[in-house]
């Protein structure tokens, strides 16, 4: 019986054991251009013990931050400043892939230069707040992204994706969740297009779909992943036909060749299964536990088949050596939800571990 303590061969790359710490914004960039600190790198080495990481969001583009103190990979200085977190990570012995967040109409014009304003499939605003440097804010209307902002943005997920294989990161995750950009093109209520963008399940998919096609033929795809999460209403998310779209989506993914598909979870463990079953690579699954965070329990998805690896986010934000701590039951460290964003190494990388 394959249980999450086994390794695992994902694409060619051998993780140590099936659980993986999933990605979490941290808002501490705090080095020169949106750049990872010395700090980060502690962190994230702190906890290479996983399988594998998957980073915090990465915005690929100036335009695609929609939250403050967010990294970038789409400069000189970025890249270098995230091969010293790779560095740290690769000493002791993880595997860490970057995960690009472009957040579409998440985000304010206060957050970006230049008079940018975030951009999306159609002008509509979300209904919901961002944190701004100001506080609280309401979301703006976006741009419309037209044939040429499209192309473009598929470009800067490609140059992204180049940078994060500079910076030394084994792979990336594109982030297809959560209610940013691409999760948007999939929505019923963010895209309102009626070109090939928009109106059907393949105008709906097909955003995702050549990022994800653009990035594999960039950087192979061995070194992509794909995060979903059908029916989210995070962001201001409305999605139909869940079935019909997320199945759509993975067909059109599955030639690619991709490393894995990462699947946070809602309520439908039937939809789970159903993607479960039609994928055939590798699959992580970051299960429905909500009010309570992931914890021991989920061990079990991968000795039941469900998944090949499983996520965890509050726990390993708190647990620094998390592996060693499921294999013996805990203890847990509580996370402090104060100190999730923003902040000095109070939160951040002083958690105590079993040692």
């Amino acid at each position: 019986m394959t249980t999450a303590f086994d390794s695992h061969d994902l694409a060619g790359a051998v993780l140590s054991n099936r659980i993986v710490m999933a990605p979490m914004t941290r808002s501490r960039a705090y080095g020169p251009g949106q750049s990872p600190t010395g700090a980060t790198a502690l962190y994230y080495a702190q906890r290479a013990s996983a399988g594998l990481i998957v980073s915090e969001g990465i915005q690929p583009s100036v335009v695609g931050q929609g939250y403050p103190s967010t990294p970038g990979l789409h400069s000189p200085e970025q890249v270098a400043a995230w091969r010293t977190v790779t560095d740290a990570v690769h000493e002791q012995g993880g595997v860490i892939f970057a995960q690009l967040m472009h957040t579409g109409r998440i985000g304010h014009p206060s957050l970006l230069p230049d008079g940018l304003i975030p951009v999306a499939p159609s002008p509509v605003a979300a209904q919901t707040k961002v944190f701004t440097a100001e506080g609280l804010q309401d979301c703006v209307t976006p741009k419309e992204l037209d044939a040429a902002g499209i192309e473009q943005t598929v470009a800067d997920f490609v140059t992204a994706a180049r940078n994060a294989v500079e910076a030394g990161f084994d792979g990336v995750e594109i982030h297809g969740a959560n209610g940013y950009l691409i999760q948007q093109f999939l929505s019923d209520n963010a895209n309102l297009r009626t070109d090939g963008w928009g109106g059907t399940t393949e105008g709906r998919i097909r955003f995702g779909v050549e990022v994800a096609r653009a990035v594999t033929e960039a950087v192979g795809g061995d070194r992509v992943g794909f995060r979903i999460s059908p029916g989210n209403p995070y962001n201001d998310m409305a999605e139909s036909d869940l079935a019909v779209r997320y199945g759509a989506l993975l067909a059109a993914l599955s030639p690619l060749g991709l490393a894995y598909v990462h699947l946070m979870e809602g309520p439908d463990r039937e939809l789970t299964l159903q993607l479960r079953k039609q994928w055939q690579g590798t699959f992580i699954l970051n299960p429905f536990t909500h009010p309570d965070p992931t914890g021991v329990d989920a061990l079990g998805l991968v000795e039941d088949g469900i998944a090949d690896a499983v996520a965890f986010g509050a726990l390993f934000l708190a647990n620094p050596d998390l592996p060693a701590r499921l294999r013996q039951g805990g203890p847990f460290n509580t996370p402090d939800a104060a100190t999730f964003y923003g902040g000095d190494e109070r939160g951040y990388t002083d958690y105590p571990t079993l040692g």
